[in-house]
């Protein structure tokens, strides 16, 4: 976060550093309030205003939500866009596209199983072994299950959690990641990578040249998460 903040030529302050008053929010400073106009905020909705949602939170500010709703502060990553990261609603995005612009998707979905949905709980309870099983809500490689790289017991104890709470996973067919050579140990090795590229919407939208590389560091993995023992690598931009 320190890196992050340095590089945007952002504050990087916490809950305890702001302060709602009049309607308005403000940094604690030196040389006394400065107000905030836009915060980009990396705390999960449920601890951001504790007047609004947790009560006990103690990272959030209080007051912030009315804030916000009354147009003082803008808040980047604002409460609800979170349902973006939902697992199961990425199944219905060619949906959306089909319904909002009238237009077919250019990209293909990954095929998503809902497990909420009878036939696919029961297709995802009979193929675990072929599967990558993830929750709905979950992010950086947790509560995910790979098949082909999972134990007889991983595999019980994910169709009991499948059966106790379908609704809260998605299924997927495991994806054959490219794989490109690696520095490990001193040694080039060949490890499983992903490429994330960023697009920018706004008059016009467009790819920013380069992307960001994910490896699975560990051999033969597919998990590319840094919480999971992933890394980066460089991407290197030939021409246009």
């Amino acid at each position: 976060h320190i890196y992050l903040a340095h590089e945007i030529g952002a504050t990087l302050v916490e809950g305890r550093d702001l302060l709602v008053d009049g309607g308005y929010v403000y940094m604690r400073t030196t040389s006394g309030l400065q107000r905030v106009d836009v915060i980009y905020r990396r705390v999960d909705d449920d601890f951001l205003d504790p007047l609004v949602f947790r009560t006990d939170s103690l990272l959030g500010l209080p007051g912030l939500m009315g804030v916000y709703r009354a147009g003082n502060v803008t808040l980047v990553n604002a409460p609800g866009t979170g349902v973006a990261d939902d697992k199961s609603v990425y199944a219905y995005v060619p949906d959306m596209i089909r319904y909002y612009l009238a237009e077919e998707p250019l990209l293909r979905n990954v095929k998503t199983y809902i497990c909420r949905r009878p036939e696919d709980l029961e297709f995802t309870l009979d193929n675990l072994r072929g599967l990558v099983v993830k929750r709905v809500g979950g992010s950086g490689g947790y509560g995910m299950l790979v098949g082909p790289e999972s134990t007889p017991d991983e595999r019980e104890a994910c169709a009991r959690a499948l059966r106790e709470d379908p609704a809260d996973f998605i299924s997927q067919p495991v994806l054959d990641l490219s794989r490109a050579p690696c520095l490990i140990g001193g040694r080039a090795a060949a490890r499983h990578v992903d490429l994330r590229p960023f697009v920018l919407h706004g008059r016009e939208t467009r790819i920013v040249p380069g992307a960001f590389c994910r490896v699975a560091l560990r051999e033969g993995s597919l998990v590319v998460n840094s919480s999971q023992g992933g890394g980066g690598k460089d991407v290197w931009v030939l021409g246009d």
